[in-house]
């Protein structure tokens, strides 16, 4: 009985995980994210060779946990709301409980203080900031309905724990040489900043047959036409400031060509979303996001560092 119990745990927590924090889809994206967070710091201050993997390895698991404890997060101030109208997801329908996620949040806050406290002390402080915010997150900053009934407040205020994070992904570099932060390193945050936006909005967008009654999609509160606008827009500040970014580590024509191909496949397929408005088309621009972000990150950090190595710059 006790293995068949096990085993019936296990099976609801892949199910949970697969359904509202798929790991192998958002660990490679969170991996592409705070890996170049620490190599975009590294080459802004003209390291040598790699970044110390403790570093990398200290922001990556971090920002996992903080990812994870973000959507635990919107499980417990969503959790009216997914009852009534969306009873299906694993919270409401009974597959895991409440206190259960909290117990995991908690037990992720634990891994991150040590891993903080292993690599260097100081960093606590901005854990602190960012697990501060995150709360203030969850009540919705005590303004429930004022911030509801205001989307794009509700969009950029829970977007700034993005480059709160990044910045604690950056800080795990720069920090490490007791310096202050390296000039530049404002570019990378903005492209964080603007590309979580893009990616909510990607993946809030649905075709109209597609929308729940309840459930506040951009689609639902703007109309189609404006979501896939602001999307769009989005994305084109994103590749903006990679741009500003790419020109500090002397990497910008690559991030150039590569934005620039980007935008115009956007721009079609958010044309053909509103032209034939199908579910599969609404999904083409989730999984367009996710692509755009993880080749956006990786060229901001990880290929311009290899590169780098292997040409033996200094």
């Amino acid at each position: 009985m006790t293995g068949l119990a096990a085993s019936l745990t296990a099976n609801r927590w892949w199910v949970y995980q697969r359904e509202r924090f798929p790991v192998l889809g958002h660990g490679l994206l969170i991996a592409a994210f705070s890996f170049s967070a620490v190599s975009f710091s590294w080459l802004l201050r003209g390291g040598q060779g790699w970044p110390s993997i403790i570093a990398m390895g200290t922001a990556f698991i971090t920002a996992l946990l903080l990812f994870l404890q973000l959507r635990i997060a919107d499980e417990f101030k969503d959790f009216e709301d997914d009852s009534r109208y969306q009873p299906y997801r694993p919270v409401p329908r009974g597959l895991v409980k409440l206190k259960e996620l909290r117990t995991i949040a908690i037990g992720g806050a634990c891994l991150q203080l040590i891993f903080a406290l292993r690599l260097l002390p100081r960093l606590v402080l901005w854990l602190l900031l960012t697990w501060a915010y995150l709360a203030l997150m969850t009540k919705e900053f005590f303004v429930r309905d004022w911030i509801r009934s205001r989307p794009v407040t509700y969009l950029w205020t829970h977007m700034l724990i993005i480059p709160l994070t990044d910045f604690y992904a950056t800080a795990c570099d720069w920090q490490s040489v007791k310096a202050s932060p390296p000039s530049g390193l404002f570019w990378f945050i903005a492209v964080s900043f603007f590309n979580g936006i893009a990616l909510e909005l990607g993946r809030k967008i649905r075709a109209p047959r597609d929308e729940e009654k309840g459930v506040r999609t951009y689609s639902y509160l703007w109309g189609r036409e404006v979501a896939v606008g602001a999307w769009f827009a989005a994305l084109l500040l994103t590749a903006l400031c990679a741009v500003a970014a790419s020109g500090r580590i002397a990497f910008q024509g690559p991030v150039v060509v590569i934005v620039s191909l980007f935008l115009a496949f956007a721009l079609v397929l958010g044309l053909r979303f509103l032209s034939d408005s199908t579910k599969s088309r609404a999904k083409l621009l989730e999984h367009f996001s996710g692509i755009w972000t993880l080749a956006l990150y990786l060229n901001l950090g990880l290929i311009p560092l290899a590169w780098r190595v292997m040409e033996g710059h200094p």
